[in-house]
């Protein structure tokens, strides 16, 4: 079990139409075998896909950013946090990373944000590895509903309950022991007064209505996909991995790990990054 995360780059502030995103950018000692793109989903930050990203870094150019709202990058209340806008956001970032056709792995709202750029925005990916991904209805947890209906309430919790509430909340979506360090690093955006607003502010924010239009393009989908899935996700059950498959052109492969929760890319980095390099092995083609 891990106990630590590997340490990553300080970020890298990109603006895109005036709000600051953190960035990180990861590189190979010698010539990159392709560039790879890592979108993250909430609550977290890029910080769930680093150690993959260091792993894979001895090979690829790794891309990460910190949506704002979340991780290193801005919060506050005129930072929009809704699906559209961070779509639109990974659009300009991947214009202003210079990354064209990148292999992309995303997970939980990163899945929707990715194929939303893809599928509403046209940008082309190599191919796409989607872990545990908010896409299909149902989504959203009876505490997420609770929280969304009263965000203004839940931002005036005495700190000390609010910290206690969402470590409850994070631990929650693991299926397997995550150490108490790690746990602290995930949760550690989210404490003081501005990550309590910022933290209830962008659930207040994440709608359906800005998944369905997805969901209802799933079979346009332009790149190889394949999906991965903790088998014990608490959040999205493994069902919707097969429903999903269902809905994508060419019925990809569904990837299955066993005792893992909802963040496999935090619980298990070793079993992910097996998986994204015989993804990307059995996809390579001529960019």
């Amino acid at each position: 079990m891990l106990t630590q995360d590997p340490p990553l780059p300080d970020p890298v502030p990109v603006v895109v139409d005036g709000t600051p995103i953190a960035t990180r950018v990861l590189e190979p000692a010698g010539t990159t075998a392709g560039d790879i793109v890592l979108c993250h989903g909430t609550p977290w930050s890029s910080r769930i896909w680093g150690s993959v990203a260091v792993e894979l870094s001895r090979d690829y150019r790794i891309f990460l950013w910190d949506m704002p709202g979340y991780g290193d990058s801005e919060k506050g209340p005129a930072v929009a946090t809704d699906l559209r806008t961070q779509a639109e956001r990974l659009v300009s970032l991947m214009q202003a990373w210079g990354v064209h056709r990148p292999h992309v792995a995303a997970h939980d709202i990163g899945g929707a944000v990715a194929l939303r750029a893809h599928l509403l925005h046209g940008v082309e990916f190599r191919d796409a590895f989607l872990w545990d991904i908010v896409t299909l209805d149902p989504w959203g947890s009876p505490f997420f509903e609770l929280v969304a209906a009263n965000s203004h309430v839940f931002a005036q919790l005495p700190l000390n309950l609010h910290a206690a509430l969402v470590r409850e909340y994070i631990t929650g979506a693991v299926g397997r022991r995550v150490s108490p360090e790690r746990i602290d690093a995930l949760v550690s955006p989210w404490m003081g007064s501005v990550g309590q607003r910022a933290f209830y502010q962008q659930i207040a924010s994440l709608t359906a209505a800005d998944t369905r239009p997805i969901a209802g393009q799933l079979g346009a989908t332009r790149c190889p996909v394949r999906i991965g899935w903790g088998r014990d996700d608490p959040w999205i059950p493994v069902g919707q991995a097969y429903e999903l498959q269902s809905r994508l052109p060419g019925h990809p492969d569904v990837v299955v790990l066993d005792d893992v929760g909802h963040l496999a890319p935090y619980e298990d980095p070793s079993a992910v990054t097996v998986a994204l390099r015989k993804w990307i092995a059995s996809e390579r083609q001529p960019a």
